[in-house]
């Protein structure tokens, strides 16, 4: 039994790792904060906690917890704060002891100038950027496993990155590349605000961040690195537009790039792709455009490559579900590797259907 805590459990994404951690066969929460909750038991605060309805694999009621201030000591830790407050909070985590899946923007991006440029904030700790792990399994997965700090990735960032690596990393398509993502509203947070309530959003879809996201440098960071590893060295030139739809969770990207070579045929990209991702648990290459609801609750990312016939473009649509590959998922199989457990280990495959 591991014990491990969970910084913010009242976000979506730790109410998302309460969920998959009370099933998880290894994994067992000692540690809960929530500055605005602390005093409550978690099944107080969470109802659907009751006692008698959550006792995971080991037995250990979770309901029972008491959420505190500050984080116990444990094994391994969540941080589900927003960033620049979680950076310090992930300071005093690791001078604990303790090995930190950092689900914030703090520790994605290698240049502590980019970071300062996109988030208008001067780093806590720029040193830790040096060797801080991005948590993207598909591609540092023996990085993770030794790692005591995993910068888990964004959403967003982790359906374009997977649906455009083996392109990249193959020299399939040229540097122009568009990404256009549609989000569930609980990518925006728990927090009470205009913009996410119920009557604002329903009957709606709008495009955000058009000057911008902050997941772009994320993106392109992570392409052009796998692009060098590849050996097809390659300067992109990134358009990435995100929409909000009315839906609760699940995030749907649509890629567009030139291919290089005239000749590449379907079935050869279908091949690429089918190669790259062959022994990876997450991830379906499938022959059909995916839905959303295919991956709710889960932590399976799918991906369609195609080529429009009549503009030879490579277009590729990938999904998965927000809160999970997008999130508390993709941050529970890494924690899984940095414990020296099974990748997969506590992380649903079943979609929640309808």
């Amino acid at each position: 039994m591991i014990p491990v805590s969970i910084v913010n459990v009242t976000s979506y994404t730790g109410l998302e790792l309460l969920r998959l951690l009370a099933g998880h066969p290894e994994f067992v929460v000692t540690s809960a904060t929530g500055r605005s909750a602390a005093g409550q038991r978690l099944d107080d605060f969470f109802p659907q906690l009751a006692a008698g309805r959550n006792h995971n694999p080991t037995g250990h009621n979770i309901g029972s917890l008491v959420i505190s201030e500050k984080a116990e000591k444990t094994e391994l830790a969540f941080v589900c704060l927003p960033h620049a407050a979680a950076a310090t909070t992930v300071l005093e985590l690791l001078a604990q002891g303790s090995k930190v899946v950092d689900l914030s923007a703090d520790f994605r991006l290698h240049d502590a100038r980019v970071y300062e440029e996109w988030y208008q904030h001067t780093h806590p700790a720029p040193a830790l950027l040096e060797t801080s792990v991005y948590g993207l399994c598909e591609r540092y997965r023996e990085q993770i496993a030794a790692s005591q700090l995993v910068a888990n990735p964004g959403c967003h960032s982790t359906t374009a990155i997977l649906a455009l690596l083996p392109a990249v990393a193959a020299g399939l398509i040229g540097p122009d590349i568009v990404v256009t993502t549609l989000t569930g509203i609980s990518g925006a947070g728990r927090g009470l605000k205009l913009s996410s309530l119920y009557c604002e959003q329903d009957e709606d879809a709008s495009a955000y961040s058009l000057s911008g996201h902050r997941h772009l440098p994320e993106i392109v960071q992570e392409l052009e690195a796998g692009a060098r590893d590849g050996g097809h060295p390659i300067q992109l030139r990134l358009a990435f537009v995100p929409h909000l739809v009315p839906m609760s969770r699940g995030l749907l990207a649509t890629c567009y790039a030139d291919k290089k070579e005239p000749s590449l045929t379907i079935e050869e990209v279908r091949a690429v792709y089918t190669a790259y991702y062959a022994n990876e648990p997450a991830i379906r290459v499938v022959e059909t455009a995916p839905h959303t609801r295919w991956t709710s609750g889960t932590n399976l990312c799918y991906i369609y490559p195609t080529l429009d016939p009549r503009t030879g473009r490579l277009v590729v649509v990938s999904c998965l579900d927000n809160l999970g590959k997008g999130a508390a998922g993709q941050a529970i199989q890494n924690a899984n590797l940095m414990c020296d457990l099974p990748e997969t280990a506590g992380l649903p495959t079943s979609s929640l259907m309808p």
